[in-house]
């Protein structure tokens, strides 16, 4: 009569501080993976249920940090697994965009051809390849 029977209506769990803490430092191993072009960590998490337009406090996602940092294959895992190649962060600012400034031409051959739009953010890719005199970096991709 003392023994509780198991609710079926489980309530949701709330994470504990310790929750919070490990659920962080996963999320910084993952944004530092992108960072450094960790594809294969990359798909391995998106595989098993990582969203894969997971985004930081400034609004950047996986794919953009991976595409401002130069790593053509981070960014093909991403964008095969479905990451959206025109998702701007908090400043506006394109994966696409950030691949120009750089002058990532793999990078931004591989956003092209997932259908990044030259044309979104703020600026755009297309207004920053004609601020930096990389016009020629859209137009070997471009239609």
């Amino acid at each position: 009569m003392g023994e509780q029977q198991p609710n079926d209506e489980q309530q949701p769990h709330t994470p504990s501080a310790q929750d919070e803490r490990e659920i962080q430092e996963l999320a910084g191993r993952l944004f530092e993976a992108a960072r450094t072009g960790d594809a294969d960590m990359l798909g391995t998490y998106v595989d098993a249920g990582l969203p894969v337009d997971l985004a930081n406090d400034r609004g950047d996602t996986l794919l953009m940090l991976a595409a401002y940092h130069g790593h053509p294959a981070a960014v093909r895992a991403l964008l095969d697994r479905g990451a959206d190649p025109d998702r701007a962060n908090d400043r506006g600012q394109t994966p696409l965009a950030g691949a120009v400034f750089k002058n990532e031409r793999d990078v931004v051959t591989a956003l092209m051809r997932a259908g990044a739009d030259p044309d979104a953010g703020t600026p755009s890719a297309r207004e920053a390849a004609r601020m930096f005199g990389k016009e020629d970096m859209l137009s070997t991709t471009d239609g």
